[in-house]
């Protein structure tokens, strides 16, 4: 009796999970559109280029990624990236590049180079999710501009920011009443429906693109096979490939704090290659994970791979037959889910804690999220603020090298170190000694400090020089495993006297 009450229980949590998965997939559909378009625009493509690839990218990264219900698609910063190659050589040049992208990101997650990611430091995190959050909320600002350029006046201005404050409302105040149905497609369908019912002439979907098609056709770009096509595309294809993994799995470290799971970074480095190895066979612009539709998928429920296989068969069935109900959509909901995203992505936590945190990663994040907003390029920024942190580390890092000396009975000084000895720290770490007034016997302990990169061997071996030149002995104590294999392997190049530990005595290069 037990077992069945236990597998009805499991059979209603299935169906519920499917339920909120493929509604939360057709909310992500129809937030797909406008920006999909839009992204084609910016790359000046087709619009159904832009529909294209986030049909095929999203659905194999949702069957092969390493991240389930995390939504990829067609995104604006690969967008940017690629424009002046498709404004030079046309677009067959761009497919041909999507598909050397793919075949870079493939390589990337089968040699396991994905989890390098985890170097990203939190104040990166803050800063680079506070530009998307600003980056989200000033595109949704072209919606209130005519074609010409100029902004909406008047009583159109009025209904737009009127159905704009509707669909904010509903999507906030929904599920505080009930979590049965996503609040944010409810809020597109209500709006949708007043529209039409009523005939209030607003804003829609179809006023941007057409979006009718067909099914994506398998395409061999028609660009030669030669070594010149490559010079023209690589450089494109490398830029492409590492701004897409860096936003994918910033991405995916998002959803994974927001579902308190672990995603699998390089396997999420082999689904977005495979999928863009196969969207530029189908005529695709190359793509990655989307911040923003991720949140809204998650925030609606989604948390399986049902969810984005459901958005990118959504997405499908616009393109083939739901393309003039779709095309009724007023861009108000979509414009009033998206700026509910970007308030959702904006780590108000990181207005708090300014006073709290070292000054800086107040400096990371500013500069992080000015960057982002500035120049549109979430790679970049990402990586700036990475050097930015590291330096700051090894700043920190450097000004904590010093030494606690003593002199024995039998007349031997002890220098006992403490701090990392690095590219940073050795100049303060030479200073330290007294060559000329040292006794004939020297002990440097490494107890507390540890020997990390080339120039700290190179220290060293300028210092004992210093004191052999002097007739004075030096001897290396306390050295980790991995120190002593270090100076092993620099044997010809720091010539100390001998270095000396409780369970290894070992001899190098006497001098006496």
């Amino acid at each position: 009796m037990d077992g069945l009450i236990i597998m009805s229980f499991n059979l209603k949590i299935n169906k519920l999970t499917i339920k909120n998965d493929v509604l939360s997939g057709i909310t992500v559909a129809l937030a797909l559109v406008p920006e999909a378009v839009a992204f084609s625009i910016i790359a000046n493509v087709s619009p159904l280029v832009g529909l294209y690839t986030a049909f095929i990218i999203g659905l194999i990264t949702s069957i092969m990624g390493g991240r389930p219900g995390m939504i990829s698609g067609a995104t604006g910063a690969v967008a940017v990236v690629v424009v002046a190659l498709v404004v030079q050589h046309g677009p067959e040049y761009l497919f041909a590049a999507v598909v050397l992208m793919g075949l870079i990101q493939m390589a990337i997650g089968f040699l396991k180079l994905g989890k390098f990611v985890r170097l990203v430091p939190h104040a990166v995190m803050f800063g680079f999710l506070n530009g998307l959050a600003i980056i989200i909320f000033l595109s949704q600002l072209a919606q209130f501009k005519m074609p010409d350029g100029s902004w909406i006046t008047g009583p159109t201005l009025w209904i737009m920011l009127g159905f704009v404050a509707l669909t904010m409302a509903i999507i906030y105040l929904l599920p505080k009443v009930t979590k049965a149905v996503p609040a944010a497609l409810t809020a597109i369908v209500a709006v949708s429906a007043i529209t039409i019912i009523f005939q209030i002439s607003t804003k829609t979907v179809g006023d941007i693109a057409s979006i009718s098609g067909g099914f994506p056709a398998f395409h061999i770009p028609l660009v030669p096979l030669n070594l010149e096509t490559l010079q023209i595309i690589l450089p494109y294809s490398i830029i492409m490939a590492l701004v897409g993994l860096i936003e994918s799995l910033l991405t995916l470290n998002i959803i994974d704090e927001m579902t308190e799971t672990r995603g699998r970074g390089n396997k999420e480095s082999i689904g977005q290659g495979v999928a863009n190895l196969v969207c530029g066979f189908f005529g695709g612009m190359g793509g990655c994970a989307m911040v923003g539709q991720s949140i809204i998928n998650i925030s609606s429920g989604g948390r399986t791979r049902i969810s984005g296989i459901a958005a990118s068969m959504g997405l499908l069935v616009v393109i083939l037959a739901g393309s003039s109900l779709v095309e009724k959509i007023p861009m108000a909901a979509l414009v009033g889910l998206m700026f509910m995203v970007s308030i959702g992505t904006f780590e108000w936590t990181s207005l708090k804690i300014i006073k709290k945190v070292p000054r800086t990663d107040v400096v990371v994040m500013i500069t992080v999220a000015s960057i982002t907003v500035l120049f549109n390029n979430l790679a970049v920024a990402v990586i700036i603020g990475v050097i930015i942190s590291a330096l700051a580390f090894a700043w920190e890092s450097a000004k904590r090298i010093n030494a606690k000396v003593t002199i024995d009975k039998s007349q031997v000084k002890h220098y006992e170190i403490s701090g990392p000895l690095f590219f940073g720290s050795v100049t303060a770490f030479k200073e330290i000694f007294d060559y000329s007034n040292d006794p004939n016997e020297i002990v440097i302990d490494f107890s507390e400090s540890a020997v990390r990169d080339h120039s700290a061997i190179e220290a060293l071996d300028t210092i004992t020089k210093k004191y052999a030149k002097l007739g004075k002995k030096v001897r290396l104590k306390h050295l980790s495993e991995d120190c002593r294999l270090l100076l092993d392997n620099a044997s010809e190049i720091i010539d100390v006297n001998y270095w000396e530990d409780p369970n290894y005595k070992i001899p190098l290069n006497q001098l006496d």
